[in-house]
Order: C-alpha cells, then structure tokens, then sequence
C-alpha cells in the first residue's frame, strides 16, 4: 500500500477532533517502561510514527528523548501541532517513512499498526532504525468484560465491515515472519478514562469506520452511545487494558 487506506484518511480526517477528545490517553507507566528498558534521554531520536493527535507521543516525550511525529492525516497533524507545539510533525506512511537509513533510536505505534501494509512497514521501520534500535507496539484494548465497554462494542462492531481491528493480532504475522526484528519485552497496565456522555459519543464516533458514514447513520450511532450512557450514573468509566510489545532490530 503506497497510500493511506481511503476509509482510515475519510474516517481519521473526518473524525480528528472528536479523536482527540474523545479517545482514551496512554498511561505514564508506558513512557517510564520504556524510557528505562531503553535507557531513552535527550541522546535518544523517537518518531512516534501514525502519530494521530499525539497521544502516544506526549507520553514519550516525558521520558527526555528527542521526539517527531509522522502522520499521514493532515486534520491529525494539525491537533497534534496545536497540542505540542515543540514536537516536529512531518507527513508520512509506514510504508514511506520521510527520514535518514539508520537515524532513529526508536519507533512507536500507537493504535495503528493493524492499519499499515505489514511487509511492506516492518522493512521500512527496519531501514530508519540504527543497529540495536528498537520498535514499541502500544494499543489501549477495551477491556470486554466490563460491561459498557461490551455494549459499546456491539454498537461499533455492527459497523466495521471490513475495516482492520488490532485485537485479532492478525497484524503480527509480519513481524512474526520477519528476520529484521525480535520480542526483546512486553508490558500490560490497566488504563481507565473517565468521561461525560458527551465525550462518550466522541469516543465511538472517532472510530475511522463510523466517522466516516454518511451524517444520518452516525446521527443513529451517537442516539444508541446515548442510550447506553444513560443508564449508568455519572461519571462514566472506561476500562482499559495498555498493551505495549517491545521489538528489536537485529
């Protein structure tokens, strides 16, 4: 895939602020694990690479080390700009990475990586690595046993068609296969995101596939996310499992 998917640019250009509010933040645990296991301070390059409106890439940026952001979208490059005005931000592909042979320390993926052309992103992550440098998997995967977050995934679920989900590791196999990197560490940390209806609403409206129906259908999604809200007390919250995979280059 020499371009961004047609349904993540539409449903990611089109949903960036309700993104940004609604989607849930990445735990300080991550960027502590991280900063430690790879010894990451103001020496250290980082792309955080599909960086959306830099959620992931606040966190890194805690630990000290030199960040930029890639991200194909331009609605997300914008917030990101806005929320962190001293991070460069650049426009680019996983599979088209706009830097140097060997110039980063480490890259990271923040809820994206099940988006990207897998072959194709791991050899490319692999060319702007340096030698021992190393790639950080993060998702927030919603935890299925509670149950506002099961009744939300049935709303969102009658919607994907087609669309990729990270939670079925399909997007794995490439790394797995792959002779250009190895599982150096794993971290999992529970995340919670408390929240109003309203930003209830945005957290599921942001979803690449529903942002990008027609007004009328995500007008019906935003009423049933409502529905659901209104038989909790508030405030409302969210529970989270942070996964991180830590891989090296060989």
């Amino acid at each position: 895939m020499s371009e961004l998917s047609p349904l993540a640019a539409a449903g990611f250009g089109a949903g960036a602020a309700a993104y940004d509010r609604g989607r849930p933040e990445y735990p300080e645990a991550v960027g502590r694990w991280l900063g430690e296991r790879l010894r990451l301070g103001p020496d250290a390059v980082v792309v955080d690479l599909a960086a959306g409106t830099g959620k992931l890439t606040r966190v890194l940026a805690a630990t000290g080390a030199r960040v930029m952001a890639v991200e194909p979208v331009e609605a997300m490059r914008d917030a990101l700009r806005r929320a962190l005005p001293g991070v460069p931000v650049v426009a680019g592909l996983a599979e088209s990475i706009p830097l140097a042979d060997g110039s980063l320390d480490m890259v990271s993926v923040g809820q994206a990586f099940h988006w990207f052309s897998g072959e194709r992103a791991v050899a490319e992550i692999a060319r702007v690595l340096r030698p021992h440098g190393a790639l950080a998997i993060v998702f927030n995967r919603r935890d299925a046993e509670q149950r506002i977050q099961a009744q939300l995934g049935k709303i969102m679920e009658a919607r994907r068609g087609s669309a990729p989900r990270h939670v079925d590791r399909a997007w794995q196999v490439a790394l797995e296969r792959s002779p250009l990197f190895e599982l150096i560490g794993e971290q999992r940390v529970r995340n919670e995101q408390v929240l109003d209806t309203e930003r209830l609403i945005d957290r599921v409206v942001s979803v690449s596939y529903i942002a990008a129906l027609p007004s009328d259908q995500r007008a019906q999604v935003a009423a049933e996310v409502r529905g659901v809200a209104d038989s909790y007390s508030s405030p409302l919250v969210l529970r989270y499992i942070t996964e991180s995979l830590l891989f090296g280059r060989t």
